[in-house]
């Protein structure tokens, strides 16, 4: 029975450009990559970084996510692509879906680390700068879950309960027409860790990785819970999800580094490296130089009048008969 109000299925999730097909979910993730990138350079150009270096550094993570996040889920869903009558190619197929945050996470902060590296710059402070970054993405990154018509919750009545069409509906739920918008409460309760991080920001000094460790801690309190609502099929373990376990340890992790963080590493960190790309220098920048430069050439000319006055009682000496070589040895 259709309740009298609902949020709609999507129409389609994929169009065609002639032969080449444009597919929501793609859009969505490439959407929230430019998103969090637009969040995190402006919070990085703020603390002092060069926006070209953030870039050379996302250049590194993206990729390294993108791959990660295709791992973990086939790795945590094996059975969807190896085995009698399944695909093993389809494993490559990530425009179907199957991405998991949690190895897009882990393997761009290796990816980002790496850069920071070569960069010389310090990769807790680029993670605490990205941190909202990250959440924003997931927000979009969401959203292909609503077009692709996946991971949603258990049968619901709400008014805000989500369409699915038949054929999307796993087994056992063919009767039942709406669903929890799984993908909805976690783009809400992220764009609540965004307004977390920023609103502790404001009254304390998050260094060091505390931006970042609080983003953890608060995506994976509110991931256990709606991973909890969710009904696709997944491995368990001890009787609860996979996912849930993976929340609950990254969890108690991050409220572990946070508080060591804090007590060892007070403040944060200084990551000034000179103007960004496409800015122009401050006109104090331009005096201050000037300024060394006549620093500069006034202490040259006082070690030039010291070397004169050290050569005048070497020439008296000399003119007496004494030896000259030695006013030249001093």
């Amino acid at each position: 029975m259709m309740v009298p109000a609902f949020i709609p299925s999507p129409s389609q999730g994929v169009w065609h450009l002639g032969p080449l097909p444009i597919r929501a979910y793609a859009l969505c993730i490439l959407a929230g990559i430019f998103a969090g990138y637009w969040l995190g350079r402006r919070r990085w150009v703020a603390r002092g970084g060069s926006a070209p270096v953030l870039a050379d550094i996302m250049f590194w993570a993206i990729p390294f996510g993108l791959i990660g996040a295709r791992i973990y889920h086939v790795i945590t869903d094996a059975e969807l692509y190896f085995g009698e009558g399944k695909h093993p190619i389809d494993a490559l197929k990530i425009w179907h879906g199957g991405l998991g945050v949690w190895g897009a996470v882990g393997f761009g902060a290796l990816g980002a680390w790496i850069a920071c590296r070569r960069a010389k710059v310090p990769f807790l402070a680029v993670a605490d700068a990205m941190a909202p970054g990250i959440a924003l993405a997931q927000i979009f990154g969401r959203f292909g879950n609503y077009f692709n018509q996946e991971l949603f919750g258990g049968p619901t009545t709400k008014p805000w309960g989500l369409e699915i069409a038949t054929d999307h509906r796993p087994a056992g739920y063919a009767d039942f027409a709406t669903f929890h918008p799984t993908f909805l409460y976690e783009a809400v309760w992220n764009l609540g860790v965004i307004a977390l991080i920023l609103l502790v920001e404001r009254r304390f000094k998050l260094g060091h990785g505390r931006a970042f460790f609080l983003y953890v801690a608060a995506y994976t309190a509110g991931r256990a819970w709606i991973e909890h609502m969710r009904i696709d099929t997944v491995n368990h373990f001890l009787g609860l999800r996979l996912n849930v376990w993976t929340a609950i340890i990254l969890f108690v992790l991050a409220v572990v580094a946070f508080v060591i963080s804090a007590r060892k590493y007070p403040g944060q960190e200084d990551i000034s490296t000179g103007p960004a790309a496409g800015e122009t220098p401050t006109t104090d920048e331009p005096e201050a130089t000037a300024d060394k430069a006549d620093e500069a050439d006034e202490a040259d000319e006082a070690d030039e009048a010291d070397v004169a006055d050290e050569a005048t009682p070497a020439k008296a000496v000399s003119s007496n008969g004494s030896d000259s070589d030695d006013g030249s040895r001093d």
